[in-house]
């Protein structure tokens, strides 16, 4: 059996909302706030956690972080079908986006903004 696909998984995702009657609740507006909400409970299963320790803090609340996670993505899902954001075309013009502003050759191993890399100028020219 095959994994779903982003669109098999916003169409599931809007059936299910569609039972409930909740889509007169979600607004872009309204999803992206959730979708805030939701981003913010998986980062407080990591609240206090050094970068060294154990991640979660707690390993009681290792089991809650793919719960979370999902959260996370149902709300995007949903926030993506609601804006009109096909997530996959957008995934692709951003990494494409991206590997022009931090070449390997440049930003490998480095934590910079693209901007801050010695000799980096925009499309005009500017630095």
């Amino acid at each position: 059996m095959s994994e779903p696909t982003l669109k098999q998984l916003q169409a599931r995702v809007r059936a299910f909302a569609d039972e409930r009657d909740w889509a007169q609740f979600h607004s872009p507006r309204n999803l992206a706030m959730a979708l805030s909400v939701e981003a913010a409970e998986l980062q407080e299963l990591y609240l206090w956690s050094s970068d060294e320790g154990p991640q979660p803090l707690n390993p009681d609340r290792a089991p809650k972080v793919a719960e979370e996670a999902a959260d996370v993505l149902m709300c995007l899902l949903n926030f993506a079908e609601r804006a009109g954001v096909d997530l996959a075309a957008a995934l692709d013009a951003k990494l494409i986006d991206a590997a022009r502003k931090y070449p390997v050759e440049t930003a490998k191993g480095r934590a910079l903004k693209y901007h801050e890399y010695e000799g980096w100028k925009d499309e005009g020219g500017e630095k």
